[in-house]
């Protein structure tokens, strides 16, 4: 077992490298049921990366029944009707692979990365996990107490840590993304095993679905299993549910106080964005970067290393299908009172509206972005969540080809001229977390 893991660790030290390349090759094909296939070959180590991705988020949830999309992320590792519970991983795990899943507001991503030679187990599991999924009382009950303590860690128990449901709650009034993917205990535990049965049968079909395969592998021999384990499931029985919900522009600024398990303040600003696909969201992105990326930022050289006002300045910037947000934060200095600190966010915001940003802060940023673009394909598992996501939110699997040119095209007037559009102080979210008093605290 150990040595399956040291194996798997250095061709993860390899791949960072070999994978680095502008052109992304693929074969696709969608089998009769409606499963999306994408292939990508790529013979320098041999791994490949079997993944699944389904159209699949908190926001197609039921609002009495948050959380089942993140709740199904755990519950379908449980095993199926031919695979014991438990066995799931420790297939994976045990011939040198490893997996992972995770959920987000639009999708629901499975993923597991093997030695090649291994390419048909990962697609028997998949196949099993979309067609014999185990959902009974045991799993249910085992993996409530999962998500539970996830909730305790992440959220609960977390400084700063409801962030995000406490932002998305007040930015969205009618758009379910106005929950976070954990979603509510108190749904999951009255949900019943139909209920899980119904939602698993209407989501979790493959003509809602990606399967992409990427790595050390034959394009034929790939063809040929996908055919043999995937055509068998059948075609979903109904349409998907997906929100037909446009959230309407806020003209009011929102604000509010969360009182948290912390000893210093901390100023939350967010702001809602374009649909993910739309061309803004492009100069949005180069925006958010320019003022909260990383150490070279606006936000973090002014009022981290300048002005000394914060601790921290960073964001959340959530492109989402249907229209994201951008989350902005910063943890005040010792001494500093939120009022001060927001009062010099919102003069960086208006400098940027008034004034945009330099050329060289441009030539920079677009440095920035293009070793960002490069680093998401650097990869074997990037190119495989990558191909999926050009197909599912672009509808065109080539996106992956042309994304860096569409960010080329993006001029230091587009970054202003959205920065007006979306950065707009009467239609935000602005929340001040501070320390709870200190009554409260111990009685706690």
């Amino acid at each position: 077992m150990k040595k399956h893991l040291i194996w798997l660790a250095c061709l993860f030290i390899v791949q960072t490298t070999a994978y680095s390349q502008t052109k992304i090759d693929f074969r696709e094909f969608t089998l009769d049921n409606g499963l999306k296939v994408i292939m990508h070959k790529d013979n320098k180590t041999p791994i490949v990366v079997t993944s699944v991705m389904y159209h699949v988020g908190s926001k197609n949830e039921d609002p009495e029944r948050t959380g089942f999309a993140h709740f199904f992320e755990h519950l379908l590792f449980e095993g199926s009707e031919n695979i014991d519970r438990g066995e799931y991983t420790d297939l994976v795990e045990g011939n040198g692979g490893a997996l992972n899943a995770f959920t987000s507001n639009d999708i629901t991503y499975y993923y597991e990365l093997m030695p090649s030679n291994y390419l048909e187990l990962s697609l028997y599991l998949e196949s099993e996990r979309m067609l014999h999924a185990k959902i009974d009382e045991i799993g249910l009950e085992t993996q409530r107490e999962v998500v539970k303590e996830e909730k305790r860690q992440r959220y609960d128990n977390q400084p700063y840590g409801t962030i995000l449901p406490e932002t998305l709650v007040r930015a969205y009034s009618e758009h379910p993304y106005q929950w976070a993917p954990i979603g509510s205990l108190d749904h999951l535990n009255a949900a019943s095993l139909d209920e899980f049965m119904q939602f698993y049968k209407d989501f979790y079909v493959p003509n809602n679905a990606i399967l992409t395969i990427a790595g050390d592998i034959d394009y034929e021999q790939t063809e040929e299993w996908v055919r043999k384990y995937f055509s068998e499931i059948p075609k979903g029985k109904k349409a998907i549910y997906r929100p037909d919900i446009i959230e309407p522009k806020k003209d009011k600024e929102i604000r509010d106080i969360i009182y948290d398990n912390i000893q210093i303040p901390a100023i939350i600003q967010a702001y809602n964005l374009p649909p993910k696909n739309h061309p803004d969201a492009y100069a949005m992105e180069m925006l958010s970067t320019y003022l909260t990326g990383g150490k070279s930022s606006l936000m973090t050289k002014e009022l981290v290393d300048k002005q000394q006002k914060a601790l921290v300045v960073a964001a959340i910037p959530l492109d989402l299908e249907d229209g994201g947000i951008f989350i902005m934060y910063g943890i005040a200095n010792m001494g500093v009172e939120p009022e001060d600190l927001e009062n010099e966010i919102d003069v960086l915001i208006k400098q940027v509206q008034q004034e945009g940003i330099s050329d060289q802060d441009f030539q920079k940023l677009q440095n920035i972005i293009e070793n960002d673009l490069v680093s998401k394909n650097s990869s074997i598992e990037g190119i495989a969540q990558n191909l999926a996501e050009a197909n599912l939110f672009y509808g065109d699997t080539e996106y992956i080809n042309r994304e860096l040119e569409v960010y080329r095209k993006v001029s230091r007037e587009d970054i202003q001229r959205v920065a007006n559009k979306y950065l707009t102080l009467d239609g935000r979210v602005v929340l001040y977390y501070l320390p709870k008093p200190q009554e409260t605290a111990q009685n706690q």
